[in-house]
């Protein structure tokens, strides 16, 4: 069934209209359920100025529905699908509050760690939030949480949880690879990897040093420098052990 919004037996006046091509200012023919049109002055591709896009952001079907998604729609579609693999990572764990904090901070260092690296953030965050999600059923079938069984089980969570958002396969392909080998980084890396992997080393020493209470933040931030593998996650490290470092002495 055609969305009552784009059939024209619903249109009403104004559905077919006029607007200025921000290159060239030459007027440019549109109808209401066109997404974006070539300016015929300058050849300018621009994006409808009246259309609105709310449903697209979030519909899964938004690219079969109106053709090719201009990019800020395709942004606002990757910052939902974010804050939905947020949600489904919290209903995994439950009322496990330790592994869903460890996986916000994880994705949190991550973002700052992929900027600085110019990594595709949509795979770094995603990746991080989704990390440790094989945890659950690795306890549940092997009474384990060793790396092993993660690097096994968190793969199809993961995947479950990402084509039931309507992920593009390419992503799920992508965050999958990273959730089933996080914590054994080969050789040749990604930059994406490499953004989520430094983040759980740091989320990791953190946790040691607010669980022993151990001053010590020289001792971590060496381990720190030794893992890492990036000078970012290196510099996010000694920032966030020192502050924590502070914290422990006050």
């Amino acid at each position: 069934m055609q969305c009552p919004g784009q059939d024209s037996r619903f249109w009403k006046p104004g559905a077919i209209f006029e607007a200025s091509c921000p290159q060239c200012g030459a007027e440019v023919e549109f109808f209401k359920d066109d997404t974006a049109r070539n300016c015929p002055s300058c050849g300018h591709r621009f994006v409808n100025p009246e259309m609105d896009f709310g449903c697209a952001s979030y519909c899964q079907f938004a690219e079969q529905c109106l053709g090719s998604l201009p990019p800020e729609v395709a942004a606002k579609q990757r910052e939902l699908l974010k804050e939905k693999v947020a949600m489904a990572m919290r209903r995994t764990f439950g009322e496990d509050h330790r592994r869903i904090r460890h996986a916000t901070r994880v994705a949190e260092y991550a973002e700052r760690i992929g900027k600085e690296e110019n990594a595709d953030m949509a795979v770094v965050i995603i990746s991080a939030y989704l990390h440790d999600i094989g945890i659950p059923e690795a306890e549940r079938k092997y009474n384990s949480a060793s790396p092993k069984y993660q690097h096994q089980e968190g793969p199809p969570m993961a995947r479950r949880i990402l084509e039931a958002l309507g992920t593009e396969p390419e992503l799920v392909d992508r965050v999958c690879d990273i959730v089933g080998r996080h914590h054994h980084p080969g050789s040749e890396e990604s930059a994406e990897f490499k953004a989520v992997y430094d983040a759980d080393r740091i989320v990791n020493l953190q946790e040691e040093q607010e669980e022993s209470g151990d001053p010590d933040s020289e001792r971590l931030k060496g381990h720190l420098e030794k893992s890492c593998l990036t000078a970012s996650g290196v510099r996010l490290g000694r920032e966030i052990l020192g502050a924590a470092d502070s914290a422990v002495k006050a």
